[in-house]
């Protein structure tokens, strides 16, 4: 038994938030699980509860589970390229209840992004056993599913899954890289810009149809190059800022106060090989609000 219901709850909430993004991909959606959670916590009767982390951790899956086949048939009819909602990862304060997305790198927008394949199912268990390290046994009590179907939900998440494209690349390095990507653009260099771009590499953009994107990921380093130029080149005044965005070096761009652009870049260490750009303004708000935290310190985070 618990003496202080809030101060439990509080303990909890950077664990509750990390799964909660990690199974929804949306920063946003998973303050409000958060919530709806805290709200559930309330209404509990208190000496039903033996384990208050495993009673959190199964109403925030559940809760979950129920939004993400919503969200299935809303993303068929998304324009253009779905990408996660991102986060900024070398802004947070100890404190923040996104704090807790640091410490794996199951959080980076390609990771978030392959769990997409996923079933609901498959994606708890394999978020459940990966990210937090959950046996079988207790993933069984989250899900209400046998030991047995649960290490096969694994098994199959792991196959559709498939290989993933690791580097094991000091941070420094990857961010030099970045740092003279933004540089080449700032100055127009083309030459620079193609360079720094594998011959492989893939942009994309999601503006959800409420920003100017491009409506297919676009290949090559010379399309991309040029892409990237005709935005700084046509497009409005604009501050970037490097930043870390999903453990990943990264990108804000704002144009009047205002964040238009959060962009992630994976590197091998020589080249950038994947570009994923967020434009859509209702994926910007989290970040937006994490900026708005960081100039008002004293503020509570994402009041």
């Amino acid at each position: 038994m618990f003496d202080d219901p809030d101060a439990e709850f509080e303990e909890h909430r950077p664990r509750m938030f990390a799964l909660a993004y990690r199974m929804l991909g949306s920063a946003t959606e998973a303050e409000d699980v958060v919530q709806d959670v805290y709200l559930r916590w309330n209404g509990a009767t208190r000496e039903t509860i033996q384990a208050p982390g495993a009673w959190l951790a199964k109403v925030v899956t559940n809760m979950c589970l129920n939004r993400l086949t919503s969200a299935r048939a809303r993303r068929e009819q998304y324009v253009g390229p779905w990408l996660p909602e991102p986060i900024l990862t070398d802004v947070l304060k100890p404190d923040e209840p996104a704090e807790t997305v640091l410490l794996h790198e199951s959080v980076s927008l390609a990771f978030l992004l392959l769990l997409e394949r996923l079933t609901p199912a498959e994606r708890a268990v394999f978020v459940l056993r990966e990210a937090f390290s959950y046996g079988y046994r207790d993933i069984s009590a989250v899900l209400d599913l046998s030991e047995a179907n649960c290490r096969q939900l694994h098994r199959r998440a792991q196959r559709r899954l498939g290989e993933q494209r690791r580097f094991d690349v000091p941070a420094q390095r990857r961010e030099s890289i970045v740092r003279r990507f933004l540089t080449a653009a700032g100055n127009g260099d083309l030459a620079a810009l193609e360079q720094l771009l594998a011959a492989d590499v893939t942009a994309w953009s999601d503006g959800g149809g409420k920003a100017s994107a491009a409506r297919k990921p676009v290949l090559g380093p010379v399309k991309i190059a040029r892409f990237v130029l005709g935005l700084v080149t046509n497009g409005p005044a604009v501050e970037v800022t490097f930043t870390q965005v999903n453990g990943e070096p990264g990108l804000v761009a704002t144009a009047g106060g205002r964040v238009i652009v959060v962009a992630a870049f994976e590197t091998d260490g020589e080249r950038i090989f994947a570009l994923r750009s967020v434009l859509n303004p209702d994926k910007l708000r989290y970040v937006s609000r994490q900026l708005q935290d960081l100039s008002h310190p004293g503020r509570p985070s994402g009041s």
